[in-house]
């Protein structure tokens, strides 16, 4: 939480084109958040190095989720963004939902490669769940087990 006026209260911000991101010292008190956010953080230097295909495919996965009717995220930042979009920011590829698609993205990342199996910000229900470590673990192999950053 840094900063200072009106705005949002966050934990980490990632600045990609620095090749940089800060952590707020508070979270060294609790390690599997400190994972869960520093996770999340790193993974928006991986969706950025990801090839469209890739991007394109995450986005697919999210399409079908919500046609099946999933609720929830794997993560606050997700969560926000899901609850703004209107049924025509997905048809067009908007910009809100494009912004939601990446941060989907993050948090189901540092949920499926963190610490934490628990949080109340894990609200998406199993089989939404395992479909998203699916493709996660499919991308990871793609890349032979490295991940662009």
């Amino acid at each position: 939480m840094f900063g200072e006026g009106p705005g949002q209260e966050v934990h980490a911000a990632s600045f990609i084109r620095e090749r940089r991101l800060v952590l707020d010292e508070a979270l060294r008190r609790s390690p599997g958040e400190l994972s869960r956010i520093a996770l999340h953080e790193l993974f928006h230097f991986v969706w950025v190095r990801l090839s469209n295909a890739e991007r394109r495919c995450w986005e697919e996965l999210l399409r079908q989720q919500m046609a099946l009717g999933a609720t929830g995220e794997l993560g606050w930042s997700a969560e926000k963004r899901l609850a703004s979009l209107r049924p025509a920011d997905i048809e067009r590829r908007s910009r809100r939902w494009r912004e939601y698609v990446c941060e989907s993205f993050c948090d189901s990342a540092a949920w499926a490669f963190g610490l934490l199996r628990r949080h109340g910000e894990f609200t998406l229900p199993e089989p939404f769940r395992s479909q998203r470590r699916q493709t996660l673990a499919g991308i990871v192999r793609h890349h032979g087990g490295v991940l662009p950053i």
